[in-house]
């Protein structure tokens, strides 16, 4: 025992009385700062989806009912000609219905759909943008900056309609002399 740390005596702790230090606990930083300074960096940008992966998903899932098939008809003894071709006419059948039916809806999706999800939350966020007559091109906040622009104009005006006055009373009083 050294430095007065840890048990007096390690009696009837169940422990060796072997002290370490605890490696899991963090230092506080220097500089902490909670919150970016930059408050344009706390704008919500939608996550957009890879469309490469939404396209991989979509052929897979084509290609896992076709394999399903396959497997099916191959248990059965089908000839492997046959197979081919019924295998073919069931992908072709699919890719028309996919193209056909656009997207799947997003109740369906799972949660580590993220793409998918992105995807229907974007054309959800498009829907509504539409039907509330909000213009593309809006930015949040954007009114309370134009409204402040106009205070601003109105009280540039303001100040040099009084110079004006003060320089049309002046041109009065010389008058008078």
């Amino acid at each position: 025992m050294s430095s007065n740390v840890g048990l007096t005596t390690p009696r009837g702790s169940g422990t060796s009385g072997y002290v370490q230090r605890n490696l899991s606990h963090l230092k506080p930083r220097d500089n902490p700062q909670p919150y970016p300074k930059d408050f344009d960096t706390f704008k919500h940008r939608q996550r957009q989806p890879d469309k490469d992966i939404l396209e991989h998903d979509r052929k897979r899932e084509i290609e896992v009912k076709v394999f399903e098939l396959r497997d099916k008809l191959e248990d059965e003894g089908v000839e492997e000609d046959e197979i081919d071709d019924q295998c073919d006419a069931l992908r072709k059948k699919l890719e028309s219905q996919q193209s056909a039916n656009g997207r799947p809806k997003a109740k369906n999706l799972k949660s580590h759909q993220v793409h998918e999800l992105a995807k229907a939350k974007i054309v959800e966020s498009e829907k509504l943008r539409k039907a509330l007559g909000i213009r593309e091109d809006y930015e949040e906040g954007g009114h309370w900056k134009q409204q402040e622009e106009r205070r601003v104009e109105r009280e540039k005006q303001v100040a040099s309609g009084e110079t004006r006055e003060e320089e049309r009373s002046g041109q009065k009083y010389r008058d008078r002399d």
